[in-house]
């Protein structure tokens, strides 16, 4: 299992140090939560303040949109050159072109999904896709609790995916700990996001490990 801690839990005020951390302790990816504060009722980081975080990860960045106007904010992060780009399908009226526009920028493309959207919704745009981001919460707000029906979900969307695309990944998003990682494992997720699990925890590296 992969992991990507969410700095929507850090210390803002020492950022630099906070990323640096997780990326020495074991992340594989840097997670980046962009909300607009219209999509989701709640607004955090532009790419002035993202690019801080890259400046000191020495692992890949993820970056999630949670916003209206997708290409605007795909545009505005792409100079930073994140490995993936998420955008949520609820909001996209033309995914496939923007698929093909992430893509194009050099940056592996992957949609998000709601709670209550089922996979079906992009069945037909997985052939292109590195990754599906599915949210295991509502977003919005760090540190909610998982929902257990996510790990049906992850099941559906894995057999759909080894129809179309095998190659594409699933990651799954909130409420993320260890007492639910064996239950992710086995219903076929590849990459965790985990905020306030990793970034609370007395030892972060023994949080990291629990999950990976």
């Amino acid at each position: 299992m992969l992991v990507a801690p969410s700095i929507l839990s850090a210390d803002f005020g020492a950022l630099a140090e906070e990323v640096k951390s997780v990326c020495a302790l074991g992340a594989d990816y840097v997670h980046i939560d962009v909300m607009d504060g219209h999509f989701v009722p709640n607004l955090t980081i532009g790419p002035a303040v993202v690019a801080a975080a890259a400046k000191a990860a020495d692992k890949p960045l993820d970056i999630h949109l949670m916003v209206e106007n997708n290409p605007f904010f795909v545009e505005l992060f792409a100079p930073l050159k994140p490995e993936f780009l998420s955008f949520h399908i609820e909001e996209e009226k033309h995914p496939h072109r923007l698929i093909t526009r992430i893509r194009d920028l050099g940056i592996r493309p992957a949609i998000a999904l709601n709670p209550h959207t089922n996979e079906s919704e992009i069945e037909y745009l997985l052939g292109d896709l590195d990754m599906v981001l599915l949210m295991s919460v509502n977003p919005g707000f760090g540190g909610q609790r998982f929902i257990l029906s996510a790990l049906e979900k992850i099941r559906r969307l894995k057999y759909l995916i080894a129809k179309r695309n095998p190659k594409c990944l699933i990651e799954v998003d909130g409420g993320i700990c260890a007492d639910n990682i064996a239950a992710l494992k086995e219903a076929g997720a590849d990459i965790v996001v985990a905020g306030a699990y990793i970034f609370g925890a007395a030892d972060r590296k023994a949080a990291i490990d629990s999950l990976a």
